[in-house]
């Protein structure tokens, strides 16, 4: 979605120090993108390109501020991948606190569209803007323990297909991407084969997608990579693209 030959794009990434952020990140630069690394302030840059832009997308303000700051320091912006967010957070529903729930929903869906919103003019000016929101294949498949993550994902992709349904007639596509489980240090973290053991009659990512547990990041990115860069021509939009090494 950001398309074959990406060369030459201008691409702001969130969530840029982490796991699939650096491998989206890594992956656009090696195709000679100009990237916009943007990440939360005392987030471990390790060997990963310089950040451009440090905010917490759960501030709206503080996400217009380093917004403008990437498109400024990119030249304008031909492309937003909104990957920031929150994986780790393991509940069961019925004793989900009040202020994870919110920390989930605001970090993975609000921050999600404040980013996207605070790039708008700029993919609007670029005549050839294109979003890429980071859902999951647990928008689709319950997985226990994650109802604020799953909730927040599926939030993502109905996001995605309105932004499109509203931006697409003005330049701008907009697609979601749904990973399987990867293999980030994040993810790693994750209780998760215990959990899902408790439930053995629930549906979960694991079973619903066999071979994606876990996938790693730079076989994610190349995906995403593509979704975020395709010209104008054939180009997709409202689409929610699983991306779990399940299929092609």
């Amino acid at each position: 979605m950001l398309g074959l030959t990406p060369s030459g794009r201008r691409v702001i990434v969130t969530g840029a120090t982490g796991g699939i952020g650096r491998a989206l990140a890594e992956t656009l630069l090696a195709c000679d993108c100009a990237v916009a690394a943007c990440d939360v302030p005392g987030a471990p840059v390790g060997d990963v390109t310089a950040v451009t832009a440090t905010f917490d997308v759960r501030d709206p303000e503080a996400v217009r501020r380093g917004v403008a700051d990437a498109i400024e320091s990119l030249g304008g912006s031909d492309g937003v991948i909104a990957n920031a967010g929150i994986v780790d957070t393991i509940h069961r529903a019925e004793r989900f606190s009040d202020e994870e729930w919110r920390k989930d929903i605001e970090t993975n869906l609000y921050g999600s569209f404040w980013v996207v919103q605070a790039a708008f003019e700029a993919l609007l000016a670029s005549g050839d803007g294109r979003i890429v929101l980071i859902s999951s294949v647990a928008a689709e498949v319950g997985i226990p323990g994650q109802v604020a993550y799953g909730a927040s994902k599926a939030g993502i992709v109905g996001m995605a297909r309105t932004l499109a349904a509203e931006w697409g007639p003005r330049g701008i596509r907009c697609n979601a991407v749904m990973p399987g489980m990867i293999a980030t240090p994040r993810c790693a973290r994750c209780p998760r084969p215990r959990a899902m053991a408790r439930w053995p009659r629930s549906r979960s990512a694991v079973s619903a997608s066999p071979r994606s547990w876990p996938a790693s990041p730079p076989s994610c990115s190349r995906r995403r990579r593509r979704t975020s860069t395709e010209r104008s021509s054939g180009s997709t939009a409202g689409s929610a693209c699983r991306c779990d090494d399940s299929g092609p």
